[in-house]
């Protein structure tokens, strides 16, 4: 099988698996305090810091969890609790219709409840100018929340311009960062936002792991209730293998992370050029985005049979749109940023990993040359 989809998970490492082995060994509770589960606290607030340091923020501002999904979840359910629990009525966010459906889903349901949604206009790209940003801040925004790189496009937002303008009016800004770590350089701090979010498995490290990164000042009512875990924000038994091994693998990812940009740029070059000769093909990811995702189109083809077709040459990839009750669905992303819908639907992403090899790359552009043609017959 040629794994051309770490966009939707990152195979774990050698590392992080050694790293994950070590802590489950461990049986001791970290909130308890005997000499168990003090060694497990240990690994625990070990792999938060090296989190940290790879993010550039004090270890103390990250919150356990299991991933993008809850954090998202937490960080617009959560701003949006204490600022309707002070004002006692709705107010206003801003958003994109080319967010990860843990950001659009939240976002919709505030806004069947009476919450104000503006809808920034994304260009060709995706990409979200600082100009329309400014003219959609209004005197009720309670926040403004904008992925940093886009898991189907690649498309990467000038976050610190963004959230610049969003803390001169006192907004709290809200990054989904899941994508960037190990490919793109991240500086929290750097960036000026509020809220930052992110999922292990994009990295290397463990599925079901994540951290919610909160900025010190700011605040983050919590989503359940019971121990004091995670400063109380995230009550519950810490995940302390998972986050151990993510923090080993993150610190991998970035020690290696400009060569590993480097490489994914020339396989992602060596795919596109590989695969130009498909009649109609059409590229949609940025030139400028992540290196790790190559987003094409193949009008006239059938997008679920283009998968099913790769899968059984041994390829897998990932569609430009959702699977639903087993029919495709058009991308919001690629819809957003113009494309038809029977073009969404014959739309496929591929993305690469440190480990990708060239042979697979040609391999894999062969196997969509094949796929494309029995799609078309």
């Amino acid at each position: 099988m040629i794994y051309l989809d770490y966009a939707a998970t990152h195979p774990m490492t050698a590392g992080a698996l050694a790293a994950y082995a070590r802590a489950a060994a461990l049986p001791g509770n970290p909130a308890s305090i005997h000499a168990a589960g003090q060694a497990a606290r240990e690994l625990l607030e070990e792999g938060r810091a090296r989190v940290a340091a790879t993010l550039g923020v004090d270890p103390r501002t990250l919150i356990a969890n299991s991933g993008g999904t809850e954090g998202d979840n937490a960080v617009l359910l959560g701003v949006a609790r204490a600022w309707q629990e002070v004002r006692g009525k709705p107010g206003h966010l801003i958003t994109t219709p080319t967010e990860h459906s843990a950001v659009l889903a939240p976002a919709r349901w505030l806004e069947a409840r009476g919450w104000a949604v503006t809808w920034l206009t994304p260009d060709i790209f995706g990409r979200y100018s600082p100009q329309e940003l400014q003219a959609a801040l209004r005197p009720d925004t309670a926040l403004v929340s904008i992925h940093h790189a886009n898991n189907e496009v690649g498309t990467v937002q000038d976050t610190a311009a963004l959230a610049t303008i969003a803390a001169a009016r006192n907004v709290p800004y809200h990054s989904d960062a899941v994508q960037a770590p190990g490919v793109l350089p991240v500086n929290l701090a750097g960036w000026g936002v509020t809220y930052a979010t992110f999922s292990a498995h994009k990295w290397g490290g463990p599925r079901g792991v994540g951290f919610v990164y909160v900025r010190r000042g700011a605040e983050l009512p919590p989503m359940s209730f019971g121990g004091g875990q995670e400063g109380g924000t995230r009550p519950g038994t810490q995940d302390t293998a998972g986050v151990y091994a993510a923090g080993v693998a993150l610190s991998a990812a970035e020690a290696e992370r400009e060569a590993t940009f480097a490489w994914l740029s020339h396989l992602r070059e060596r795919f596109v050029t590989a695969v130009s000769d498909i009649p109609g093909l059409r590229v949609n990811h940025p030139p400028d985005g992540s290196p790790k995702v190559a987003s094409v189109t193949l009008p006239g083809a059938d997008g679920e049979a283009l998968l099913m077709n790769l899968d059984l040459l041994g390829v897998a990839a990932s569609a430009g749109s959702a699977c639903s009750a087993g029919t495709m669905q058009a991308s919001h992303v690629l819809s957003a940023i113009g494309l038809s819908d029977a073009d969404a639907r014959a739309s496929l992403r591929f993305s690469f990993g440190r480990a990708t090899t060239e042979d697979e790359i040609d391999r894999a552009a062969g196997a969509l040359r094949q796929a494309a043609g029995w799609s078309r017959a």
